[in-house]
């Protein structure tokens, strides 16, 4: 009975295309990350290799992101694509870049050798703005000038009722109880673990 309603895009295809297209982008560097770590290529004593590493394949795998969040929102019926490439290639390093200029600015406030510096925060801007996001367009431009896919079924033109949802099936709920778990038990485990190694002097 749902078959005609599987395919129906949603809501916020724009956001969804986004994300998808940031994730790929994410699970490709770690991959090839992982790879060159066990082939041993990036060596534990060079310190800063593996993130370095890290950094690089981001921004160079900009295509892969672009090509995935561009077809998938063609696939939505979206028709705003320039729209779609700007926030697959700024929305998620733009939040991420934010929050560690903010942390950075408050150690640069208190004077911590960990801050990185000015110049270091330019050379990552440069490689976002010149490299990632040319490779965005790039692949977005292979990917709108695909085909759209083709679903396998066709869709109803009237969406089926979706009927109330018990209290427990809601979102908010479901992420309460999705968190508590998980949390419980590395809580419990750790405290075990650190009262036996500072002998109850936490």
């Amino acid at each position: 009975l749902v078959h005609g309603d599987i395919f129906r895009p949603p809501r916020k295809g724009m956001l969804l295309s986004v994300f998808l297209g940031s994730g790929i982008q994410l699970f490709s560097m770690a991959s090839i990350t992982l790879v060159f770590a066990c082939l041993g290529f990036l060596s534990p004593a060079n310190r800063g290799a593996l993130m370095t590493c890290a950094l690089v394949l981001y921004v160079c795998l900009g295509t892969p992101a672009g090509y995935v969040s561009s077809r998938i929102y063609k696939s939505f019926g979206g028709e705003k694509w320039k729209s779609n490439v700007l926030l697959t290639s700024m929305l998620c390093p733009g939040i991420v870049f934010a929050h560690f200029f903010i942390m950075n600015l408050v150690l640069w406030y208190y004077g911590s050798s960990a801050a990185i510096p000015f110049f270091t925060l330019v050379a990552l801007l440069a490689l976002w703005f010149g490299v990632s996001v040319p490779l965005t367009f790039v692949g977005a431009y292979f990917g709108f000038r695909k085909p759209v896919i083709e679903q396998p079924v066709r869709t109803n033109q009237i969406p089926r009722q979706i009927p109330d949802q018990s209290i427990y099936t809601q979102p908010i709920p479901g992420i309460i109880m999705g968190g508590v778990l998980p949390f419980g038990c590395i809580f419990i485990q750790l405290f075990f673990v650190l009262n036996s190694i500072w002998s109850s002097q936490i």
